[in-house]
């Protein structure tokens, strides 16, 4: 019975009682001083690709799947003031791009390998990755 009353009020008068911070977070919408650049995945393998991006830490989507001999495109957007490169949801909503990965469909994680996405692709405009896979592997080059 203690535990049950005194615990909760001992712990709401700790230094960590403050630790969340709920606070209204602006999210970025729309392409404003953003620059397209389309990324197309080309499957050269015998299975169908899936590619992933990882948005947060927590948070990941699929956001393209090719069929062997087939391509898949993305629409990245790409911020040359802080080199972020982002993709739009369905609200125009900014979902910052961690990391971007391709792996076999039927056992993506497993098989994954990341895509780089840098500066250099952004100046060219367009990013182009053919991926193959060989005995169980892929490789995206």
């Amino acid at each position: 019975m203690v535990v049950r009353y005194i615990l909760p009020i001992m712990l709401a008068f700790t230094p960590f009682a403050n630790a969340v911070e709920l606070r209204h977070v602006t999210v970025r919408t729309g392409t404003d001083g953003l620059d397209l650049v389309p990324l197309t995945i080309s499957n050269a393998g015998r299975e169908a690709l899936s590619c992933n991006a990882d948005f947060a830490h927590w948070y990941s989507a699929t956001i393209a799947s090719a069929a062997p001999g087939k391509s898949a495109r993305v629409e990245l957007w790409f911020d040359p003031k802080n080199g972020t490169y982002t993709i739009l949801n369905d609200k125009r909503e900014n979902l910052p791009v961690e990391r971007l990965w391709c792996g076999l469909a039927s056992h993506a994680y497993a098989t994954r390998v990341q895509i780089a996405l840098d500066r250099t692709s952004a100046a060219r405009g367009q990013m182009t990755v053919t991926c193959s896979s060989a005995d169980n592997r892929l490789a995206c080059r």
